[in-house]
């Protein structure tokens, strides 16, 4: 690492859990984040600002301006923009070290078999259940770790699936694929910290499984109730007639 390197990455190299050692890991490593709403948002700034060496974004949408109350990585010039393309644009910004891809399509199970066998880690930070059923899925089928958020009002869950592991329950453990419908913030309402209160950990979660340091939430559902300020843990086993992971 070169001098400018070490400067900005200092405080994270002072941790005991990361070193140099951690931070040239970091910078070796991929990351496919598949949504760039409101939880891709802090999820890309951090990991961007973080070292991690590659960045692979997947949305199809596009800036509007209902979205800036939560999506913290655009501006107010960025609406009428592709979301890829505006991230692309501030996180190159904001680290230049970093190589990001974009992918500007709903990714089918094609390609996104061959995206998520050449990262290390996927983020689920979309908003629909096709989506994530889809990712767990693949992810699974890769053997690549997944870390997936959900957020709604003013509430939200968080939990890793270590699907490169036999003994990790799955986003299919969690929930059972019913074809229905998930609650949309255009329709119920969200509140912006919210989601980057979760797009955060999230981050926190993802750096943690590339480093391999601490205890990420595997087999655990972390539950944030904002209005009362509540965290709940709750424990998730994996399901032996799970049809993705069993």
């Amino acid at each position: 690492m070169d001098d400018e390197q070490l400067l900005r990455y200092s405080r994270q190299i002072m941790l005991p859990q990361c070193g140099i050692e951690g931070q040239i890991r970091l910078h070796q490593a991929a990351v496919l984040i598949v949504g760039m709403g409101g939880l891709g948002s802090p999820v890309a700034m951090y990991l961007a600002a973080s070292g991690v060496g590659e960045l692979i974004l997947s949305d199809d949408d596009q800036v509007d301006l209902s979205n800036l109350q939560r999506q913290i990585l655009f501006t107010t010039s960025d609406v009428g923009r592709d979301k890829v393309d505006a991230a692309r644009h501030h996180l190159e910004a904001l680290n230049p070290e970093i190589v990001v891809r974009v992918y500007k399509e709903r990714l089918d199970d094609d390609l996104l078999a061959e995206l998520v066998h050449g990262v290390d880690i996927v983020v689920d930070a979309s908003d629909n259940f096709t989506t994530r059923f889809q990712l767990n899925r693949v992810c699974k089928q890769q053997a690549k770790p997944l870390v997936s958020a959900a957020v709604i009002r003013m509430e939200g869950q968080v939990s890793v699936f270590r699907l490169d592991r036999d003994d990790s329950p799955c986003y299919r453990c969690l929930y059972e694929d019913t074809e229905e419908l998930a609650e949309t913030c255009s329709e119920t309402g969200v509140m912006g910290s919210v989601v980057g209160i979760m797009g955060s950990i999230q981050a926190t979660e993802t750096i943690k499984v590339l480093l391999d340091i601490g205890s990420p939430l595997v087999g655990r559902v972390m539950l944030l109730d904002a209005e009362r300020m509540e965290w709940r843990t709750v424990k998730l086993a994996k399901d032996p007639k799970c049809p993705v992971c069993s």
